[in-house]
């Protein structure tokens, strides 16, 4: 499972015009589930977002994770994260997983993090969205359950 996190001001999904999901301070993940995923990928993913300590605290260092900062999180999926372009110029997406287990880990992590008491906004599963965002630093962190980066 693979994780784009980034700390925003604000973020916004819509499909067909409606906003479908939005935060003001918080996280924005785009999240894509590999075919070997399973609950415990799920469950280690939920927990990183929730402890990830990137919003600064009184001293101006990253130290606080977000519900610390009242903030909420918009998970959209993105299974284009899972994208192989080591070959050729068209990447290759067969490291993604099907659509429906994809869209079951998809809601354990919403699920799980909502378990731990943060407001969770999301996109909708498959449909056409457009993400607008304010990242705020900027600040990007790049995670993945398998730890290879």
């Amino acid at each position: 499972m693979r994780a784009v996190v980034q700390r925003v001001s604000r973020a916004e999904v819509r499909v067909d015009g409606a906003v479908t999901g939005a935060v003001g301070r918080g996280l924005l993940v785009l999240l894509g589930v590999a075919r070997d995923d399973g609950a415990q990928d799920a469950r280690l993913l939920a927990d990183k977002l929730a402890a990830l300590r990137i919003f600064e605290d009184a001293a101006g260092k990253m130290n606080l994770a977000v519900a610390e900062v009242g903030g909420a999180v918009l998970v959209v999926s993105q299974f284009t994260l899972l994208g192989d372009a080591r070959k050729g110029n068209r990447p290759g997406f067969s490291d993604a997983a099907p659509p429906e287990a994809a869209n079951a880990l998809y809601e354990a992590v919403c699920g799980m993090l909502r378990e731990k008491g943060l407001r969770v906004e999301t996109g909708v599963f498959r449909a056409d969205m457009q993400v607008e965002l304010v990242n705020d630093g900027p600040v990007t962190i790049l995670l993945d359950s398998r730890r290879l980066f």
